[in-house]
């Protein structure tokens, strides 16, 4: 039987080459879900006001979005994404996903610690803001002390 090293470069290419595009389509798609979930975290406390009953799946996001910003990890979507990429034979990089795809157009000089916390101070604002107004509504007698 042959090994595979010994038949030549063409026969191997197509297969190469799909599994190249399929990494690469698949390191694009684990971004799109990575920014979506950002965006749920930010911003799905809007969803909840119209559908209360995501609060159950948008509180423990928030919870999830504050605790990486605040310990610092990265979310384990980017080393996903990543690893994907250098399948692709595409270039990856270091750090976290919103450094990497957001800072350079928010923050020019890089993510530091003290905008990670400004960061989950803002996602906690919204969302308690959010959700305020969200109970407020549905209880008109807890704001009657004002």
């Amino acid at each position: 039987m042959l090994a595979a090293t010994q038949f030549p470069d063409s026969f191997m290419s197509p297969n190469l080459a799909a599994a190249d595009t399929l990494s690469g389509l698949l390191a694009d798609g684990v971004l799109i879900v990575h920014l979506a979930f950002i965006l749920w975290v930010v911003l799905g406390g809007l969803l909840v006001l119209r559908w209360p009953r995501l609060a159950w799946l948008h509180l423990p996001a928030v919870a999830w979005g504050i605790y990486v910003e605040l310990s610092g990890w990265i979310c384990p979507l980017t080393p996903l994404e990543n690893s994907l990429r250098e399948a692709a034979g595409q270039s990856t990089y270091s750090g976290g996903c919103i450094e990497h795809y957001l800072t350079a157009l928010i923050y020019p000089d890089g993510l530091s610690r003290a905008i990670q916390f400004g960061l989950a101070a803002l996602v906690v604002l919204i969302n308690v803001t959010i959700y305020w107004l969200l109970l407020r509504r549905r209880n008109p007698a807890a704001d009657s002390w004002m």
